[in-house]
């Protein structure tokens, strides 16, 4: 079986807000808008359309921080925490021989840096990142890069992922889908027990 995986929120846990809050100006009024702002370029971030470089001044500028670039790298790096739970099921389905493909929006400041520091990742066969491929999910060029890159038959693979507008895209391409809650992994778990695995 072909399994298609999403990354944050799925086999990492991420907190934006604790880590950058710490770049802010201490005169800052409401960090939390502050913060809400760096969304604006931030799918055009994850599909490679602006270099990491451009990104970051850019962001220091919309926080209004004096912090270097490479503070603002280590703080957008410092958000994540494993999924144990997900990652027991990963170590389980590799053991048993099936294809894992990372699938997620994600961009140049998180990869391959990532993969170095979570070196678990190697247990996957491959990933679409959507910064690589300049394309991001939902949208329809992301899966079908990823069916034909990996030669994925939809009717044959698994794909999980935790947000609504992903899993109703990778159904209408004929995915077997299940939209994950870190809250809720047991659900997961009887979930793929119907699977013949």
């Amino acid at each position: 079986m072909n399994f298609l995986y999403d990354i944050g929120r799925v086999l990492l846990d991420f907190d934006f807000e604790s880590s950058l809050s710490r770049l802010l100006p201490a005169d800052c009024v409401d960090p939390r808008a502050r913060l809400e702002s760096l969304l604006e370029r931030k799918d055009d971030f994850e599909a490679g359309k602006i270099e990491a470089d451009a990104y970051i001044e850019w962001a220091l500028g919309v926080m209004g921080s004096g912090a270097s670039a490479d503070q603002f790298r280590d703080a957008w790096r410092s958000i994540f925490t494993p999924n144990e739970p997900m990652w027991q099921c990963v170590r389980e389905l590799s053991a048993k021989g099936h294809r894992l493909i990372l699938f997620s929006n994600i961009n140049s400041i998180h990869c391959p840096w990532i993969f170095e520091n979570y070196p678990e990742f190697s247990l996957f066969d491959g990933a679409v990142l959507s910064y690589e491929v300049g394309a991001i999910k939902p949208h329809a060029e992301i899966y079908k890069h990823a069916f034909d890159a990996h030669r994925l038959d939809p009717g044959s693979t698994l794909y999980i992922d935790d947000l609504p507008e992903n899993i109703a895209a990778g159904r209408a391409h004929g995915l077997h889908c299940w939209q994950y809650d870190l809250r809720d992994h047991e659900s997961f778990e009887h979930w793929l027990g119907n699977f013949d695995l």
